[in-house]
Parts: C-alpha cells; structure tokens; sequence
C-alpha cells in the first residue's frame, strides 16, 4: 500500500472554506486530521474525504482551548505519525456598530479568531522543528488590509494574523529553519455559510459582499501554498486588486470599502433580529454544515457579477489618475 505522501490537520473543517479545503486534499496522498466544534458534521465531511480516497479522523476541537488543541496535534502523530501541514482556519464573525455590539462576543471574536491560531501554531510548529519541515497556512482575509465596518473585531484579528505570519517567518529565519514555512491566505468575500453563522445587531440581513467567489478557489490556494509555500496568496482577482489599490491610494479605497460594505453586505430590503450566531455556541442548523452558503444561485448574482467587474475596471483607473 502506498504511504501517504503527507499528514494535513485543517481546524474550522465542518464547512465553508475549512470543509472545501479537506475535499481538496482528499484524494492526493493524504492523510486528514479534521477539527470543528460541531462533531457529527465533523463526520460527515470525513467520511467524504474517505470515499475520495484519503485516511481522515474528525476530532471535535474548540480552538480557544488551547489543551484540545495541543490533543488535536497529538492524535495527527499518534494517528500518522507527523503532521506535515496544519492549516489555522476555523473563525467567526459579527456585523455591528462598534458601540452596539456586546463586549463578551466583541472578546469571543478575537479569542476565536487570534487565539485559535496561536493554539493552532502553538501546537504544530514544536512537531514541525522537530522534523524540520513542515507548512503552517494561516487563512486570513482581504480585511487585513482594508478593514470594514461593522465588522471591527473580525477586521482586527484578521491583520493580527496576517501580523503573526510575518512575525513566525522572521523568528524561523533566525533559526535557520527554511523548510517550516508560514503562509498567509486573502480571501475576498466567499460563498460560505459564514454570512449564516455571524452574528448580527445591525438590524439588517447579512449578505456576503460584492463580489462573491467559490470557495474552492481558495482551497486551490491553500492546497497550492501547502505543496509551494509562499508568503501571502491573495485569492481572486478582486482580492489582488484591492490590495494593490489600497497599498497605492488608501484613503480613497477605505472609503470606497465603506459604501460598498453599506450597500452590498447589509440588505436593503431584509430586516434581521439581533442574534449571536454561532459564537458561543455551534450552529444546530444542519444547512450550515456544508461548503457553499447558498450565495451563488440567488436572483443577485448577475447584479454582483455585474458591480464587481465595474470596480475592477474603474478602481486602477482611478488610483492611476490620483497618482499623475
């Protein structure tokens, strides 16, 4: 039998990006060591990993204890005998006025989102320097570099991630460990059941932003990054081009991000009552245990498809004028 060919360990791994990831993986040569909250979904999307061909374990994981964390890492050696990736992705959200949203979920957020990936690091790179090599792929976002509003916590610990990508290389550098390599994925907005999950105290449904891309894009970048390593991976072309935009005229695409987010990302025309989605506590709606959010079919989607290539053209457009 043909040994696999390395050992990935993927938290947030019951759905969206996480879950798109696994599928990814399976079926390359790899062993999965899944992690999530929720555990029979957590199955679920092993047993798929299975049928495609790859050994997977699902071990139920909350990333803010940093004791089931390090158990995490310790079933990846137990069960394979190394980890060779572990991709930090698990993280939730809310939409609030920064005054509205109560301090406990505003501290859940960041607990999730920062330390969830400190656990996570904490975990895999004393396995990785012990066998000197190893990926550890950090799932960010285009936030942090352009952060929005109503979203102030998760904007703040996706720049702390990308904050601790840089910060892991330098002291690897150092050690002279150029075969344990960090990677820092930017996704835009992606078709995920995340915009289901968040949660909300804007009193308007939540929608994912203009425009809305398929989550197994951003699997092939992690897949991509875990095979090649590289620095920082903005996925998309909307992705990229914000980057570059902001770098070379920032206050004009803050604001820019600012409407956008207003008249994309909040609905017009749907109300919401406030909720604390799932930070506290999973999500019982089976529907949310999946890949795609749902997004992608909805009567908007020409309107997105429309604006985002209308941003596309006229933002460089702009920036280079402002720079003559």
């Amino acid at each position: 039998m043909r040994k696999p060919e390395s050992v990935v360990v993927i938290t947030g791994a019951s759905s969206g990006i996480g879950r798109a990831s696994a599928l990814r993986f399976a079926g390359r040569d790899t062993s999965l060591v899944l992690a999530a909250r929720r555990a029979e979904a957590l199955e679920t999307v092993a047993e798929e990993c299975r049928r495609r061909g790859a050994r997977a374990v699902a071990v139920p994981t909350d990333v803010t204890d940093p004791e089931a964390v390090q158990e995490l890492a310790r079933r990846a050696v137990e069960e394979f005998g190394r980890i060779d990736v572990w991709v930090n992705n698990a993280a939730v959200g809310f939409f609030s006025p920064f005054l509205d949203v109560p301090l406990e979920d505003f501290r859940r957020v960041l607990d999730v989102n920062v330390m969830g990936y400190v656990h996570g690091a904490r975990a895999a790179l004393p396995v990785m320097r012990r066998q000197g090599r190893g990926v550890l792929v950090n799932v960010s976002s285009v936030v942090a570099e352009i952060a929005q509003p109503y979203t102030s916590a998760y904007s703040m610990s996706k720049a702390a991630v990308r904050a601790l990508g840089v910060s892991l290389r330098a002291e690897l550098s150092l050690d002279g460990l150029d075969d344990v390599n960090v990677c820092t994925v930017l996704p835009a907005s992606i078709d995920t059941p995340f915009f289901r999950h968040a949660a909300n105290y804007t009193g308007r449904a939540v929608e994912p932003m203009v425009p809305v891309s398929d989550p197994r894009a951003v699997a092939r970048a992690v897949v991509s990054v875990a095979r090649r390593p590289r620095r920082e991976v903005a996925v998309g072309a909307m992705s990229r081009s914000m980057v570059l935009e902001h770098r070379l005229a920032p206050g004009l695409m803050e604001a820019m991000m600012a409407r956008q987010v207003d008249a994309s990302h909040l609905s017009e025309e749907h109300t919401a009552a406030d909720t604390a989605g799932n930070l506290h506590r999973p999500s019982p709606d089976p529907e949310t245990a999946a890949v795609s959010g749902g997004w992608a079919g909805r009567r908007r989607t020409a309107q997105r498809r429309i604006l985002a290539a209308g941003l596309l053209v006229a933002g460089p457009l702009v920036v280079r004028r402002l720079l003559r």
